[in-house]
């Protein structure tokens, strides 16, 4: 049943992104906002085509969508980068630069003002990153980062948590929300078959402005990877 559930899912999810995709192609000439739109639809479209699994979402804690905040988001499966863009208003997500070669997609996401890192540029690319966000805080969008810059599995704590975080929270000094989930329990990294179920996401304390470094990464790790090991409690 679940692979037949996944075969449906399928279906539905590339043909309605495929379709979207071709119909919007007019937005690329348009200002940036019209892609963020899209993209916010887009979301909502592939929670519609999840309900043939069936995997819903629980959001606990205060997400501040009233503020510009930093969200610093566990990245364990595709279901974050599509579903939080559309529940978090549009947030400008930092992404790795070989995302945007993927066609049509990549085009969108650059209009919608994601900004793309260059992981093998070193402290070039973390420069590039300050500059480009600084840019996008004039617009008085959240950004949406993946503090690991990967997916990991869900019982995985040990993967490193990069600098790149840091270095937005440094440049805008504005508040980091650490934000833990439990996607990849339902929606698992490169595989085919999808779990039903509900996915848990805990926006927690926002972490203040001017910490150094070192407490900062501290404090967002352990925060994000507590949190996460009580989902994974939860859910056995």
């Amino acid at each position: 049943m679940n692979f037949f559930r996944a075969v449906l899912f399928s279906v539905f999810f590339y043909s309605s992104t495929a379709l979207m995709g071709v119909l919007g192609l007019p937005i690329l000439l348009m200002p940036a906002r019209f892609a963020s739109k899209l993209g916010s639809l887009w979301g909502r479209c592939v929670h519609l085509c999840l309900s043939i699994i069936p995997i819903g979402f629980s959001l606990k804690g205060d997400s501040a969508k009233s503020k510009q905040v930093i969200y610093a988001v566990k990245h364990q499966s595709a279901w974050e980068t599509l579903i939080l863009y559309w529940q978090l208003d549009s947030p400008i997500v930092v992404l790795k630069k070989e995302l945007l070669s993927i066609p049509i997609v990549g085009q969108f996401m650059k209009r919608a003002g994601c900004i793309a890192v260059d992981r093998s540029a070193g402290m070039r690319a973390l420069k590039k990153l300050q500059e480009e966000a600084l840019l996008a805080k004039q617009t008085g969008r959240s950004i949406l980062i993946f503090p690991q810059g990967t997916r990991v599995e869900p019982r995985d704590n040990t993967t490193p948590y990069q600098i790149g975080v840091f270095s937005l929270y440094q440049a805008l000094s504005i508040h980091v929300i650490p934000v833990a989930l439990n996607s990849g329990r339902y929606w698992p990294n490169k595989r085919f078959i999808k779990n039903p179920g509900i996915i848990d996401v805990i926006f927690m304390s926002p972490i203040k402005t001017g910490l150094p470094r070192k407490e900062f990464m501290a404090r967002l790790k352990s925060d994000i990877e507590d949190k996460c090991a009580e989902l994974e409690k939860k859910r056995l």
